[in-house]
């Protein structure tokens, strides 16, 4: 950063200064003195049209108003930003709130405790509480309408600083004794602060300040230092919060009175005073640092004794208040920033973000692109691309250097060992030093590779592109030099201080003032030469044979680094200083066409010079980014900064320089000829362009023909040759006008001349379609469909580009492009229109499979199957239908082209369906497929299996049911096929017969009787539901059925339930025989038999094992002889001669009972 004075303000009166607060939201700037004097000022603020100029902010009062309140020496001033208030405190204790009100501040409140005098103020985070600490030890917490929160009186002890942490959590109180104290918000005490920089000292010291930056605008790294506490000794700590143990240490070696972070919490201001030689010569100065303890800056200030200092809102000026003046400085901060091609590249902290927001913004066409980057150390740019360094993690000392392009893509990232402090850039070479050494890194960027291929190129890449180098060794530059960091950590007496760098030499700065010279790019020492002061900043010409220096103060000399002169000890030395120095420099370029070009930025001014001789100065507090062909692009990095997200293409400036500008007016005022003799004596090829540019216009072929020589401007010259063979003079303006851009007026004369081919050709060049269109509409000619075609077919794609399908389909139609048209239908999921499409296209037609495989793409299988056949390719259908799992349809196709693989292609999915225990996928498959059988045999497995685990019965009998379902569509689908074959038919399935076959000679219960495992549980579930309903007959009839079922339902289960319905029944004959199977049964364990056995003991003590109530039907039942039918809805054999029977399960319901039912019982199909 620089910093230097730029105003004085002195006070009426010449009234000393106390203390000086800057308003960070509005520019009021408060001022408080002796005897009561309080003043409020304001700065002008800044026109739109000087900002845009690049002029520095004006330093006229807009606002100077005395506040009339306080009698004696006002002490303390503090501004509430949030509620727009001043708060002001004198030395009798008096404090008085201000408000503005038509813009003039009047008082609001007074508060005045007459006991003591009051120390420090301070507002929190979010302008709510006020904390008010008096030298006697009493604090005051207020809110911002006056009401008190709470008071306390700390005895004993002397208050003299108060700070709010930034979530208002914690108060820091500082003692009279330097002691810090820590108290939560209610005024509890918590702990005291841990001193480290008083380490070593004894006695007490008095705080000169403490400021805690609440984090409004982002911090500068993770867990960034940001609360400081100094002493008037000078000591100052910088720590993370309030009980860091491991704080920033600085001795600033002054003596301190006032400190401030700056807007952003990048830059601390220590204001105070130097013992000079003689003890009453004490120089007021204001230190810059960072908030990791390193000094950046120092700013001397007239006058016997400054008391106290305040940044404004944009860290852009600093106000000091010295005796009885205000002195402003302005600030040019180190912005991280660079510029490669036409991109200008920055970068800033938000508060809700914790990494930098690094902004890739292309001026050419106004658009940004947005990276975050954590802990970002630099950002250095050369031609097209950018390097930024960055930590690579908190812990570890590892830095990246990521190589970018200009839209921010990453297309190289290297980790080093060393800090980058210092990183310079060249078309092949990036360099980066830390103290004590420099790291070589030979970069290749392939622009036509994609991001994989440049990572195999990282890999592959030969050892010896990257190299580090001691600043005390003395390479050769004969090997190759390797990447030994063990060398680079070693210490230096004389560390680097600044780094440069061009396609042959590099140039490294030490702080001594010796300055290295080394060839690239094989890195040998060439030179040492020796400078009178320690360059902060090196920059090196076009054609590096001069070096410009920008020493810590801010003067700017200039280097010859190959004159050979004689030195005062009489020997040749090569290096020579030049005669040109200039102060208060902050930023320089040197053109990048010629050697003795370069501009300077001055304060606020810029200085072009000329072999040594300046131009006169611009206004300007531009960044320059670029010099070459006599302007200057200089980019607004205070504006842009205060809105980064939104960064306005007004804040790129371009200047002409003088010769740019005079040779401009020369041509205008004095003609063409007399104006080439002046550029011949100042040669630029830019002012050889403007010459020809200026004969063109005039039509002076000749003229215009030599001046594109001389600039080497090939296509010049051959549009010359164009226009000299031309014969209408017309037509020549047409072109040059079409030359310069001009096109609407070029058009007009080509239409004037009744030449509309040639304004549609101009169209068509510049890409104007919808010119072309109009142009097309308002005449005819042969040529003209096929152009209106084209016309109409890139307005699509225009369209298309930006994603207008709508927009687009109408011109594809008009256009008859039909394989964009596809693709439009489908980004717009317009199926129906694609399938359209598909059906007016003809047979075989190249685009046909491109739509299939969209239809297939959203799973619509039938316009797949459809687009396939039409372009002849059965094979890809059939696929789709297995894809899209449509095994019927894949099956049919397959039959109907006569493709045998489909069966294979089944048994093959099911197989892998079946290995991945995706058993109902299975079934589905096969199911879809007609493979009734198959899939029936599986589901009967599922069924079984359920069955064993003893799930619901209900949820077994589904199983059953379906597995039976299966089973007769697989009959039904075998007695189609006979009747197919009796018919003669030649075409019967394979199929049918392989499944005949298979049913056939299956021998397993299940394709016997599909349904018995249905019954079984139907009847299981019956009895159960009459035994609950009561209907203790019916239960016991439907009971006494399972007895055939002893295959599918556990034994133990049935007759359980048989003895159970018979008990309850009263039939303790049947219940007796269900005991004795019970007892019988092998399965049961001895302890399970034993308690059967003292049930049944239990029981038929009691009762008599004999049946009360014998009827007829018991005989025909227990008989056996010729099965009667059995009502499926009731478990009753029917007796009767009409009963309904189910189309599907060919089971049997009572004629009574069928109007209770509108579903079959059993297999729950439609009654």
């Amino acid at each position: 950063m620089f910093i230097y004075l730029c105003k004085k303000i002195a006070i009426p009166g010449n009234v000393r200064l106390r203390c000086i607060s800057w308003n960070k939201e509005e520019g009021f700037i408060a001022c408080g003195g002796e005897d009561g004097l309080l003043k409020v000022l304001r700065l002008e603020t800044q026109t739109d049209e000087a900002k845009i100029k690049g002029l520095a902010a004006p330093s006229n009062l807009s606002m100077n108003q005395t506040l009339e309140g306080h009698s004696g020496s006002v002490q303390v001033v503090t501004w509430n930003e949030q509620y727009h208030k001043l708060t002001t405190s004198d030395q009798n204790g008096l404090i008085i709130v201000w408000i503005i009100y038509k813009g003039a501040w009047y008082e609001e409140m007074i508060n005045n405790r007459n006991k003591s005098v009051v120390r420090s103020m301070s507002w929190n985070a979010d302008g709510q509480k006020i904390c008010i600490v008096y030298e006697d030890g009493a604090v005051i917490v207020g809110s911002v309408d006056g009401n008190r929160i709470w008071g306390k009186d700390l005895k004993g002890t002397h208050l003299c600083h108060v700070a709010w942490s930034s979530d208002s959590k914690v108060l820091l109180f500082g003692m009279a004794n330097g002691e810090i104290h820590i108290y939560d918000s209610n005024g509890n005490f918590i702990v005291k602060m841990k001193l480290s920089c008083l380490v070593n000292l004894t006695g007490t010291f008095r705080i000169a300040g403490i400021h805690w930056y609440h984090g409004t605008e982002g911090y500068v790294e993770p867990d960034c230092p940001c609360l400081a506490v100094c002493y008037e000794n000078g000591r100052c700590q910088i720590m993370r919060d309030e009980n860091d143990h491991n704080p920033v240490l600085i001795d600033t070696g002054m003596n301190v009175v006032c400190i401030q972070w700056n807007h952003c919490g990048s830059v601390l201001a220590l204001a105070g005073s130097l013992k000079g030689t003689s003890p009453d010569k004490d120089v007021n100065v204001v230190q810059f640092y960072t908030p990791f303890g390193e000094h950046l800056r120092t700013l001397k200030v007239p006058g016997k004794q400054i008391s106290a200092l305040s940044w404004e809102g944009g860290g852009l000026k600093i106000a000091l208040a010295v005796d009885s003046y205000i002195y402003f400085a302005n600030i040019r901060p180190d912005y991280k920033w660079g510029y490669c091609s036409n991109t200008v590249v920055y970068a800033y902290t938000r508060p809700d973000r914790p990494e930098y927001c690094v902004v890739f913004w292309d001026t050419k066409n106004n658009e940004k692109y947005v990276k975050y980057v954590k802990s970002l150390i630099s950002i250095t740019t050369y031609g097209d691309f950018c390097v930024l360094a960055t930590k690579a993690d908190e812990d570890q000392p590892q830095y990246v250097l990521v190589l970018c392009n200009s839209i921010g893509t990453p297309l190289d990232p290297k980790y080093i060992d060393i800090g980058p402090l210092f990183v310079t850039m060249t078309r092949t070479h990036v360099i980066a030093a830390s103290k004590e050494a420099f790291y070589i890194w030979q970069y290749r960027v392939a622009k036509k590779l994609t991001a994989m291929e440049i990572n195999q190129v990282a890999r592959t890449r030969k050892e010896g592109r990257e190299r580090i180098y001691h600043i005390d060794d003395t390479p050769s530059g004969s090997g190759n030099g390797h990447l030994d960091y063990s060398k680079a950590v070693e210490g230096t007496r004389d560390p680097i201080c600044a780094i440069t760098a061009s396609d042959k030499i590099l140039l490294v700065g030490r702080e001594s003032g010796t300055i290295h010279r080394y060839s690239l790019p094989n890195v040998g020492i060439i030179q040492k030469y020796t400078l009178n002061c320690r360059a902060q900043q090196l920059s090196l010409n076009c054609n590096s044979s001069r070096v410009a220096i920008i020493d810590l103060s801010g003067v700017l000399t200039f280097f010859d680094l190959d004159a050979r002169v004689i030195s005062s000890t009489g020997q040749q030395v090569i290096g020579e200083q030049l005669k040109l120095e200039r102060k208060d420099v902050w930023d320089m370029k040197w053109a990048k066409d010629n050697p003795d070009l370069f501009a300077v930025m001055e304060k606020t001014r810029m200085y072009v010079f000329r072999n040594l001789d300046p131009e006169e100065p611009i206004q300007t507090s531009g960044y320059i980014c670029n010099f070459e062909d006599l302007e200057i692009k200089s980019v607004l990095l205070d504006e842009i900064l205060k809105n980064p997200e939104r960064p306005n293409k007004d804040y790129i400036i371009n200047f002409e320089i003088r010769s740019l500008r005079d040779s401009r007016a020369l041509i205008e005022e004095v003609g063409i000829e007399e104006s080439s003799q002046f550029i011949e004596d100042n040669p630029h090829p830019r002012l050889w362009r403007l010459l020809a540019e200026a004969a063109l216009q005039k039509l002076d072929l000749q003229t215009a023909e030599q001046a594109f020589v001389r600039c080497k401007d090939y296509q010049g010259i051959k549009f010359v040759k164009r226009l000299g063979n031309l014969q209408s003079e017309s037509m020549k303006q047409a072109e040059v006008a079409a030359y310069f851009s001009r096109f609407e007026e070029a058009e007009r004369m080509y239409l004037d001349m009744d030449r509309r081919d040639l304004a549609i050709g101009l169209r068509i060049k510049l890409g104007d379609w919808f010119r072309v269109l109009q142009l097309l509409k308002t005449g005819s000619g042969d040529s003209d469909d096929a152009l209106l075609e084209q016309a109409h077919n890139a307005i699509g794609d225009y369209f298309a580009d930006r994603q207008k399908w709508l927009n687009a389909v109408q011109y594809y139609v008009q256009g008859r492009n039909q394989e964009r048209l596809a693709e439009c239908y489908y980004m717009l999921e317009d199926y129906q229109g694609l399938e359209n499409l598909a059906n007016s296209l003809p047979e075989n037609n190249k685009l046909l499979p491109d739509i299939a495989h969209m239809f297939v793409r959203v799973g619509m299988c039938e316009q797949a199957v459809s687009a396939f056949l039409k372009c002849n390719r059965p094979k890809d259908a059939v696929d789709t239908c297995v894809h899209l799992n449509q095994w019927n349809k894949a099956v049919e196709l397959a039959k109907n082209h006569n493709m045998k693989e489909i069966g294979s292609l089944l048994a093959r999915y099911a197989t892998h369906l079946l290995e991945k225990n995706k058993i109902l996928d299975a079934i589905e498959l096969y199911r879809k497929a007609n493979y009734f059988f198959e899939a029936a045999k599986l589901m009967f497995k599922i069924a079984d299996e359920e069955a064993k685990k003893r799930t619901k019965p209900l949820r077994v009998k589904k199983l059953y049911v379906l597995s039976a379902l299966l089973m007769e569509q697989c009959h039904e689908q075998m007695q189609n096929a006979q009747r197919g074959k009796v018919k003669g038919s030649e075409t019967a399935s394979a199929l049918a017969g392989l499944l005949e076959e298979d049913v056939l000679s299956s021998t397993n219960r299940f394709a016997d009787n599909a349904w018995r495992g249905a019954e079984a549980y139907h009847f299981f579930i019956l009895a159960q539901r009459q035994l609950y309903k009561g209907s203790v007959d019916a239960a016991l009839k439907t009971a006494l059925h399972l007895r055939d079922y002893e295959d599918i339902i556990p034994a133990v289960e049935i007759y359980s339930l048989l003895a159970v319905c018979a008990c309850a029944n009263r039939a303790f004959d049947t219940c007796s025989k269900a005991f004795v199977k019970l007892e019988s049964l092998e399965t049961l364990s001895q302890e399970q038999r034993q308690q059967y056995e003292d049930l049944a003991l239990e029981i038929f003590t009691r009762h008599c094992p004999k049946n009360n109530k014998k009827t007829d039907l018991d005989d025909v039942l227990e008989s056996g002889d010729g099965k009667l039918p059995v009502c499926v809805a009731t478990g009753d054999p029917i007796l009767e001669y009409r009963f309904w029977m189910c189309s599907v399960c060919k089971h049997c319901m009572k004629a009574k009972e069928r109007s209770n039912y509108n579903f079959c019982p059993l297999c729950h199909c439609s009654a």
